[in-house]
């Protein structure tokens, strides 16, 4: 049985149009159960109907705090019983209460080569650093932004002549390709969270896989 999953976004959903592709062709083993967005008028909300996957959508602003928030979303989510939760430009920082329910369990991507640029505006502090390579990580969600132990990194040369939106633009490319690859990962089993670790085919992974893109 394929891995349930729940994706949730809060924007155009680019990540989420990436997954359903590539379940459509048949390269990724994933059952897309839900699309959550905190936002009505988010266009991945479309892009999920679309494809014929349920969608669901509570606005935060409708809670005194995030905790709540989050346990009505939970609420939510657990109708639909996936077995992984992947946040695809989901633009909320999660409570604690959150994490721990879903320990193991939700994944993430940051554009950058974690641990390093944590954090916004990954892409001008790459080029303002001078470095020779950037991408994106996915990692495990725990309490520590951007913290989580790391599962697959995407990375690419940096041009010192492009500017952030070019770099940008390149590095979301890189995303479209290893974010539903690591989810497979997850989903097949090959990757786990364990004790606060990423296990690849069972083994401690010290380091995450990385692969290098034109």
């Amino acid at each position: 049985m394929p891995c349930r999953t729940a994706i949730l976004i809060s924007g155009s959903g680019t990540n989420l149009q990436s997954f359903i592709d590539k379940v459509g062709d048949g390269t990724l083993d994933l059952d897309l159960c839900l699309v959550f967005s905190n936002k009505p008028g988010a266009f991945g909300l479309e892009r999920a109907r679309k494809a014929g996957i349920p969608t669901a959508c509570i606005e935060h602003g409708d809670f005194d705090d995030r905790e709540s928030f989050d346990r009505a979303v939970a609420a939510v989510i657990d109708e639909a019983r996936p077995d992984l939760i992947v946040l695809a430009g989901f633009m909320r920082i999660l409570s604690p209460w959150f994490v721990q329910y879903y320990e193991g369990r939700i994944v993430n991507i940051h554009p950058a080569l974690l641990p390093k640029y944590p954090g916004l505006n990954t892409h001008q502090r790459v080029l303002d650093a001078g470095d020779e390579w950037h991408g994106s990580t996915v990692h495990f969600v725990t309490e520590e932004l951007d913290g989580g132990p790391r599962i697959l990194a995407g990375r690419l040369r940096v041009d010192p002549a492009e500017t952030a939106d070019e770099l940008q633009h390149r590095v979301q490319t890189v995303e479209h390709q290893i974010y539903p690859q690591a989810a497979g990962l997850v989903g097949s089993g090959r990757v786990e969270f364990v004790n606060g670790e990423t296990w690849i085919d069972g083994e401690v992974a010290e380091k995450p896989i990385v692969e290098t893109f034109d």
